[in-house]
C-alpha cells in the first residue's frame, strides 16, 4: 500500500502510468542515453563507445542509401523437419519466435544502393533463437549469392549467431557445406564476398563461411570463436588469455583483417568493394 493517497473524487495514485519501453538506453557504464540519440549514433554509446547489439533492419538502415532497400526471398522460413521436441516442440518454439521478434527467420537478405552502388547484404538476428544456423538460414544465404551472381553485384554477410541449430541437427550442418559450395561460385566469377563479423558470432558460422570471405571484418569489442571460454578452458585447464576471443584479440592473431566501427562501415565496405570490384 501507498504512503499516500489520494482520496478525493476521481483522483487515484493507486496504479502507476505505463511507460512504453525503447525510450532510453541504459550503457555499460551505467549512462542514460535516449534512444533517438543512440539511433543517430549508429547505436553505439556515445559515453562510452559501447556497440548496442542490433538486427537486420538496423544494419540496413545504416548500410543502405537513405535507409531504402529490397528484401528478398522473403518466403523463405523455418519448418521442422525433424518432428524435434525438448523443453518444448521445434514448431511450436518457432511459433512463438516469429510472432515475439515478427521474423520469419535468423536471417533476411536485402538488395540496394550502398554510396551509389548496387549490394547484397545478408544480416543475422541474434533474437531469433540465437542466429542460429538451420536450413532456411543456409538457403537464403545461397539465394542471396544465386542473386549477386545474376546481377553481379557485391555481397555483404552480417554474421550474429551462437553457431548450428540443434533442432534441425545434421540438416543444420549440412547448410556450412551447401554455403562454401556456393561461396567457390562467387569466387570463380569474382564477385567480392565480405564478412562481416559481429557480437557474439560462434559455433558452425565462425567454423565455417564468415571466417573466408575476400575481407573479414569485425566490430570493435566483438567476441568471435567457436566454443566458449568456459568450455576451451576447462578443456584444456588452463587460463586464456587477456580479451581472448574478442576482436582485438584475432586481429592480433591474424584471424580478421581489420576492425571497424560501426559509424564507419559503410564507408570501409564501399570503399573496400571499389578496391576489390573497380566499376
Amino acid at each position: 500500500m501507498a504512503w499516500f493517497r489520494r482520496t478525493k473524487k476521481n483522483i487515484t495514485t493507486e496504479h502507476k502510468k505505463d511507460v512504453p519501453k525503447g525510450l532510453w538506453y541504459k550503457s555499460p557504464s551505467g549512462k542514460i542515453i535516449d534512444t533517438e540519440e543512440l539511433k543517430a549514433n549508429a547505436y553505439v554509446s556515445p559515453e562510452d563507445d559501447f556497440h548496442v547489439q542490433i538486427g537486420s533492419q538496423e544494419y540496413f538502415e545504416i548500410l543502405f542509401d537513405d535507409s531504402k532497400f529490397k528484401e528478398l526471398d522473403t518466403k523463405v522460413e523455418s519448418k521442422d523437419p525433424l518432428s524435434w521436441s525438448d523443453t518444448q516442440k521445434y514448431k511450436d518454439r518457432l511459433k512463438d519466435v516469429k510472432k515475439k521478434t515478427g521474423l520469419t527467420d535468423a536471417l533476411r537478405t536485402a538488395t540496394g544502393d550502398m554510396n551509389g552502388r548496387g549490394v547484397v547484404v545478408s544480416a543475422m538476428d541474434f533474437k531469433f533463437i540465437g542466429g542460429s544456423l538451420g536450413s532456411a538460414m543456409g538457403e537464403k544465404i545461397v539465394r542471396a549469392m544465386d542473386y549477386a551472381l545474376k546481377h553481379k553485384m557485391p555481397y555483404i554477410l552480417i554474421s550474429q549467431s551462437g553457431g548450428a541449430r540443434m533442432m534441425e541437427a545434421a540438416i543444420s550442418l549440412m547448410q556450412m557445406a551447401k554455403v562454401e559450395a556456393k561461396l567457390t561460385q562467387l569466387a570463380d566469377a569474382k564477385i567480392p564476398y565480405i564478412s562481416v563479423l559481429t557480437n557474439p558470432t560462434y559455433g558452425g558460422v565462425t567454423a565455417s563461411f564468415a571466417s573466408v570471405g575476400d575481407l573479414v571484418i569485425a566490430e570493435p569489442q566483438a567476441l568471435i570463436g567457436f566454443a566458449g571460454p568456459r568450455v576451451i578452458k576447462e578443456t584444456i585447464g588452463r587460463d586464456l588469455p587477456e580479451g581472448f576471443q574478442t576482436s582485438e584479440f584475432l586481429l592480433e592473431k591474424g584471424f580478421v583483417d581489420m576492425i571497424v566501427h560501426r559509424k564507419m562501415l559503410k564507408r570501409q565496405l564501399s570503399e573496400s568493394i571499389n578496391m576489390l570490384m573497380p566499376i
